[in-house]
């Protein structure tokens, strides 16, 4: 039995019922695809993603790839190269791509709810099938000459990666030294050693080209001075795709982690072994390196986010059925009478918590990412990048956390390979590290999504939630909006504060301390809102659906948002206490007194 479990039913509530997508397909740009076929393609991936996709989730743990330095090579297990190819061969990442370069138009929200799925079963599956994406990322960016290359990525379903990181630099992007000198025709030679490189080396696919990041000969410093270039595994004709002899980017380690270790993440050196010349081409044929860069690191970061949602989902409905079946101890009422009949965990209620606690932020965080990528669909970017820290941070940590709560569920069992939930843990605990730790998200939200931005999209989010509590009347939900309130005047006073503290450091810079000790808290309390947001808001739906069928979805709903409107939201008065008391003690204890 698959060890991975799909939420259809949530998805498409989501989808259709709270965001409306199913009114804006079959017309405009989403014309060729309706309703039906869009259930179909939801019906389709859950297959895959349950069956092939799934089916090497623990073989790739246990046997993970191996790397052969003499050769600088990766042999990956061949259980999970039947996955990939599966996820190949179905071809569902033509809805990531330009229409133009052979894609097909759909909604993103539409699209991020497949990836859910694909992710949930086997996130790096997704994670190595990302070529062709990357492919359609240089159909829109490269010149028309590059346009091929991006044509040949995606036709031959070429691997590709993104490379950042270096090991003296770390997440301060800026401080790379890798190098790129121009040559005589116009290509440039790279050179330099990078690390932590997802899918920077693998067997499944003839060819990778590698998106680097390198500071050309007589640029300024920092992240100004960087320019973007590909650089293929082989040199290749750009006009049929034939291979050609081997470009001088090698892997030279594959790092050994606790979780997701069929990922190969690599150490690429460039220009060295064999002193073969790493060749690399000009992006659109401008310097302009972290600008294209960061919409890869945008999809990355809304990628990594989903991943976390998606495995969470699972891990909580792993729990819900074991709890449904494990039986252990009396009902609570009767704990004294030693001749009661036991009953199964979930009637014990601090197991109905934790699984109500899981069943929050699962849904949640779901209907989160959901309403950010549908930001997109209207035409409102802004909106969307104001809340990818949200998705990514908030959705990591959480997930990592209530993960540690379905294992829970599960008692001792749970600590074992038996089930899956310690390997989600593992494999989830890299979601609030790669693509920017938490603390780079929260600084993120607050310096450039609030503040560079003036708070033009954070206020019109806390409007929007504003006028929500406004328009919902029914008195069945009269605590979940009392809560919500109270909730967004907590979230409004601390952005308050915080800026007030930012202003004061004008003329006494260290108070800029107290704000970096709460841009985190600050992520955290406005993606808790924003849940109980979604939550109250799918709520009224299914208050207005009670009696259509399916009422135990719909008693869920209602459920769960008030069980957070009245567990969790109250929390952020505490979390705005807290932050009103923070001073720069924190900051003038002793190094040595840690």
């Amino acid at each position: 039995m698959s060890h991975y479990r799909s939420n259809l039913r949530d998805l498409r509530f989501n989808l259709f019922e709270m965001l409306g997508v199913g009114e804006r397909l079959g017309q405009g740009e989403f014309n060729d695809l309706d309703r039906d076929t869009a259930d179909s393609i939801l019906d389709e991936v859950e297959r895959l993603a349950s069956g092939p996709i799934a089916a090497s989730f623990t073989e790739s743990d246990r046997h993970p790839p191996i790397f052969d330095p003499a050769t600088n090579s990766v042999t990956m297990p061949d259980g999970f190269r039947k996955s990939y190819q599966a996820y190949m061969d179905a071809e569902w990442w033509r809805l990531d791509i330009p229409v133009e370069a052979g894609g097909t138009a759909a909604p993103r929200s539409l699209w991020w709810a497949l990836v859910e799925m694909i992710q949930g079963a086997q996130a790096p599956v997704f994670m190595f099938g990302g070529g062709p994406g990357f492919g359609g990322l240089l159909y829109r960016m490269g010149t028309d000459a590059q346009k091929k290359v991006g044509d040949r990525m995606i036709e031959r379903r070429w691997g590709a990666s993104m490379v950042l990181t270096e090991p003296d630099a770390g997440s301060d992007v800026g401080a790379g030294r890798t190098k790129a000198t121009p040559r005589p025709d116009g290509s440039w030679q790279i050179e330099g050693v990078k690390r932590f490189i997802t899918s920077g080396e693998q067997d499944m696919s003839e060819n990778i080209v590698h998106f680097v990041l390198a500071r050309p000969e007589g640029a300024g410093p920092g992240t100004k001075g960087l320019s973007l270039f590909i650089v293929p595994k082989f040199h290749f004709d750009w006009d049929t795709g034939e291979l050609g002899e081997r470009n001088g980017v090698f892997a030279t380690n594959v790092e050994k982690k606790m979780g997701i270790k069929v990922s190969t993440t690599c150490e690429l050196r460039f220009s060295e072994q064999d002193r073969i010349p790493a060749i690399g081409w000009l992006v659109g044929d401008v310097h302009d390196g972290i600008a294209q860069m960061f919409k890869v690191i945008e999809f990355a970061r809304m990628q990594v986010g989903v991943k976390a949602i998606g495995t969470l989902s699972t891990g909580y409905l792993n729990a819900l059925d074991y709890a449904h079946i494990r039986v252990q101890g009396p009902d609570l009422t009767r704990f004294m009478d030693k001749s009661a009949p036991r009953v199964t965990i979930d009637r014990h209620p601090d197991v109905r918590r934790m699984l109500m606690l899981q069943k929050a932020y699962a849904e949640g965080l779901r209907a989160v990412y959901l309403y950010t990528a549908d930001w997109l669909d209207r035409g409102e970017p802004g909106m969307n990048d104001l809340l990818l820290p949200i998705v990514k941070g908030v959705g990591s940590e959480r997930a990592y956390e209530m993960l540690a709560l379905s294992l829970q569920t599960l008692g001792g069992s749970g600590f074992l390979q038996d089930y899956p939930i310690e390997q989600y843990i593992r494999d989830t605990k890299i979601d609030t590290l790669y693509e920017g730790t938490t603390g780079i998200q929260g600084q993120d939200f607050f310096f450039r999504k609030i503040v560079r931005d003036k708070s033009v999209s954070f206020d019109r989010l806390l409007g929007e939630i504003d006028e929500f509590c406004a328009a919902t009347d029914d008195e069945a939900l009269k605590g979940e909006v009392e809560s919500l309130r109270t909730a967004t005047d907590d979230v409004r006073a601390m952005v308050t504060t915080m800026r007030g503290w930012m202003d004061d450091a004008g003329s006494d810079a260290p108070e800029i301390y107290k704000v970096g000790q709460n841009t985190t808290r600050l992520l955290m309390s406005v993606g808790d809102l924003l849940i109980g947001y979604l939550l109250t808001r799918q709520s009224a739906i299914a208050l207005e659906r009670l009696g259509d069928g399916d009422d135990d979805f719909y008693a869920g709903k209602l459920a769960v948002a008030r069980f957070f409107a009245g567990t969790v939201l109250p929390e952020l008065t505490a979390r705005r206490t807290v932050l009103a008391r923070t001073d720069t003690a924190l900051m003038d204890v002793a190094d040595g007194a840690f």
